[in-house]
């Protein structure tokens, strides 16, 4: 599970980390957010509000939660056989998931600076309202993610962040083997 707050480059180094190895699958996110412009469509499955809650009633998702007046959580996963599942997740999600499912990896990516995020946010379409709000979400998200998950990346580098988490699964696998 790689955590983090936004702008934090998740969906970049996750996105190279399951291009690289073909035993990841990657659990697909709902929200309730409009989708921006030069998003991937297949970034979320993007829904109604009702159709969200109809999924939380249900008992649909592995975790959800609330984040900046929209909804966002994870569908219970169903991988191929064989498969390792990546959660691409918020702080808040992580910890839901670390309460509910045993051996998971949990590992927070951080931006290398506070400037580098706002960029990030800003790149991705952002209004400059939106911005302050993650920057100031993300810095409480940082602390708290800091006092639960096994390991801290940075993503100063793409390549390099996917190839950080890479070891630390390859780790993780180790210990799970031994």
């Amino acid at each position: 599970m790689v955590s983090g707050p936004g702008g934090a480059g998740k969906g970049t180094v996750i996105r190279r980390l399951v291009e690289r190895n073909p035993n990841l699958w990657l659990s697909r996110s709902w929200t309730t957010r409009a989708r921006r412009a030069n998003e991937d469509a297949h970034a979320y499955t993007f829904v109604s509000r009702a159709a969200f809650l109809e999924n939380v009633e249900n008992g649909g998702f592995l975790e959800w939660a609330t984040v900046c007046g929209e909804y966002y959580g994870t569908p219970l996963p169903t991988p191929p056989e064989g498969k390792d599942v990546v959660l691409e997740i918020d702080v808040q999600g992580a910890e839901q998931v670390l309460k509910a499912c045993a051996d998971v990896v949990c590992v927070l990516l951080v931006p290398p600076s506070r400037k580098d995020q706002a960029l990030r946010l800003r790149g991705r379409g952002d209004s400059e309202e939106h911005v302050e709000r993650r920057l100031a979400l993300g810095e409480q998200e940082i602390e708290r993610g800091k006092l639960f998950v096994d390991a801290i990346v940075v993503n100063d580098d793409v390549e390099r962040a996917a190839t950080e988490l890479q070891g630390i699964l390859e780790e993780a696998h180790r210990k799970a083997d031994a």
